[in-house]
């Protein structure tokens, strides 16, 4: 990682991509409002990951992402069901950094100069880090495990989402949600060995208090 990071590649990556704030961090942390609210409060232009994922799936081949074409290969409940949480959480191609190179060729494909705001669970902070000019442009929103029930929770339809198509829906969120649980707290272990940011958000946390304190790490 050192050498990576102060190599000639990483010094111009670092210099073309110095006008982007990134926002990582677990589900249901409000990564996607923080984002939003930024964006529009100041001007810049939004950068999802997620509305990207179909995009970047459609522009891998297998030796590229293999985890990913192993995953999409699956049944629902093979994805869901059938696998552990840790054996989920380890072989997921997202959670691995697969396709993050067509995130930074998407950014540096913008026009020159235009202001980012960059957000979404793929942005892990061993990958961000090496890119950022100041460690002051990158914070991830961790939620504790209550806070995440509660948003889940609270955007939950009875009958609707993609676990309703596995046998066993209930069986697949709780394995989801320990697959989330083991990302947070890698995340919050990565983001500690690096010095970067990151902010605990819970349940006392209102949505004005997060964009408050995201707005106040990025200097807005």
């Amino acid at each position: 990682m050192r050498q990576h990071e102060t190599s000639p590649e990483a010094a111009v990556l670092r210099s073309r991509l110095r006008h982007v704030l990134w926002i990582g961090g677990g589900s249901g942390a409000g990564k996607s409002t923080v984002a939003a609210r930024l964006a529009a409060e100041h001007g810049l232009h939004l950068y999802d990951t997620d509305a990207v994922m179909s995009d970047h799936a459609g522009r891998t081949t297998p030796e590229q992402a293999p985890y990913l074409h192993e995953f999409i290969a699956m049944s629902m409940d093979e994805r869901w069901v059938r696998r552990s949480p840790e054996v989920m959480f380890e072989t997921f191609h997202w959670f691995r950094g697969e396709g993050f190179g067509l995130i930074v060729e998407d950014l540096l494909a913008l026009p020159e100069g235009t202001r980012v705001i960059a957000e979404g669970f793929r942005l892990l902070p061993a990958l961000v880090g090496p890119l950022l000019a100041d460690p002051s442009r990158a914070v991830w929103l961790l939620p504790t495990q209550r806070f995440r029930s509660d948003a889940v929770n609270g955007r939950a339809t009875p009958g609707s989402g993609f676990l309703h198509r596995t046998g066993d829906p209930e069986r697949a969120g709780r394995n989801i949600a320990e697959r989330d649980r083991l990302f947070v707290d890698r995340t919050r272990r990565e983001t500690r060995r690096l010095g970067l940011a990151a902010v605990e958000v819970d349940t006392a946390m209102t949505e004005e208090d997060s964009v408050r304190r995201v707005s106040e790490l990025f200097g807005l």
